[in-house]
């Protein structure tokens, strides 16, 4: 969800074993991050990755690759609204295949509000597999949780998010 480049797939893929076992969908809107994520997935040889070109903030861009096992959402929740992420935790069930496991990010602008998207994924079935945060002080925070309930019905065209034009680092929020 919103791959950028693909690093954070990419990177840890090229050097796995398991490498050509892997079947991925990288959906990014960006053109040159389209561009550069194919460059790399087609210099690493990488057969099963597919770097789709689509609106990831539409449940729609993901209707030919769902249920999936393993969701990434990184760099997403920190350019979002606090009712844009709980709306899009609230969804992601109905991308997922049963157990299935959804890695995020978020550099808080708030610290506390990492408790509260945990709780959101508790709410919407998901359980905590792991939260971090940076041990540099940064409160930089990487949540794992898998889904233990059943997962909802795809629904096409839900919006799930829509990226702040400017995310204030100070903290200060601002409405879609």
């Amino acid at each position: 969800m919103c791959a950028g480049q693909g690093r954070d797939l990419l990177e840890v893929l090229v050097e796995h074993p398991r490498r050509v076992d892997v079947t991925a969908h990288l959906v990014e809107l960006d053109e040159r991050n389209v561009d550069r994520a194919r460059t790399g997935v087609d210099g690493a040889g990488l057969t099963g990755v597919e770097v789709v070109k689509a609106d990831a903030s539409s449940t729609s861009a993901y209707e030919p690759l769902v249920p999936a096992d393993l969701l990434l959402v990184c760099g997403v929740f920190g350019n979002i609204t606090d009712v844009d992420i709980r709306t899009t935790v609230g969804a992601l069930s109905s991308l997922c295949a049963p157990r299935a496991t959804v890695i995020w990010t978020r550099y808080p602008r708030d610290p506390d509000l990492l408790p509260s998207v945990d709780g959101w994924f508790r709410d919407a079935g998901f359980e905590l597999v792991s939260l971090e945060t940076g041990s540099d002080g940064s409160q930089f925070g990487v949540g794992v949780h898998r889904l233990t309930a059943l997962a909802q019905p795809y629904r096409p065209g839900v919006r799930l998010f829509t990226f702040l034009e400017d995310p204030d680092p100070t903290g200060t929020r601002r409405s879609n």
